[in-house]
């Protein structure tokens, strides 16, 4: 049976691909892992070649974008080579979305990066984005094709329950004011929190 879908993955991506699609391998009838050959030149640009057929399918390519910038435009590599080679649809799975803490002016004459990347991502035809705990939930807004931002608070909560056992001693604290919100979440599901 042919598979009807295929998973990509950038270097950076390539451990928490293979899980998954070791996962999917023991579910589904079929090899949903799709093979690339990503390598640098001796002057550091990035080639990508896809080795699957993906004329006609649906592709997912996983890969967070920073740091450092090459992942960003190793992404993009692996977006247009997709995209010529006929795949139908296009989702990437950013677990990393680099430039997300700059999602607003602050002072003058300052760039919102965030959404530049957004902008960035989508010219190179995605169809969809997917994002792990955005740093700020407006940047959703940022991208003009379908985004998704995925919460993992209650499986680091989960974690955390296995791990600890005395919650009158943990502190659970967020290295700037984006994640403020989310370690407050977090709490929220620690037993004896109100």
């Amino acid at each position: 049976m042919e598979c009807p879908f295929l998973i990509f993955s950038g270097r950076n991506s390539q451990p928490l691909t293979d899980k998954i699609c070791e996962y999917l391998k023991s579910k589904l009838p079929f090899d949903v892992c799709g093979q690339i050959n990503a390598e640098n030149f001796s002057d550091g640009e990035i080639r990508v070649q896809i080795k699957n057929n993906v004329r006609g399918k649906e592709v997912f390519v996983l890969q967070s974008t920073n740091p450092p910038a090459d992942n960003l435009l190793e992404l993009l590599i692996i977006v247009d080579a997709l995209k010529r080679a006929s795949a139908e649809k296009i989702t990437v799975i950013i677990p990393y979305f680099g430039y997300a803490r700059q999602d607003r002016k602050t002072h003058g004459r300052e760039p919102i990066t965030a959404k530049l990347m957004a902008n960035v991502i989508e010219s190179a035809g995605v169809n969809r984005v997917v994002c792990v705990d955005l740093h700020a939930g407006q940047i959703q807004g940022f991208f003009n094709v379908p985004m998704d931002d995925l919460k993992t608070v209650k499986l680091f909560a989960e974690q955390i329950k296995k791990d600890f056992s005395d919650f009158n001693n943990l502190v659970i604290a967020s290295p700037d004011a984006g994640g403020a919100k989310r370690a407050e979440k977090l709490t929220s599901y620690m037993p004896g929190s109100s």
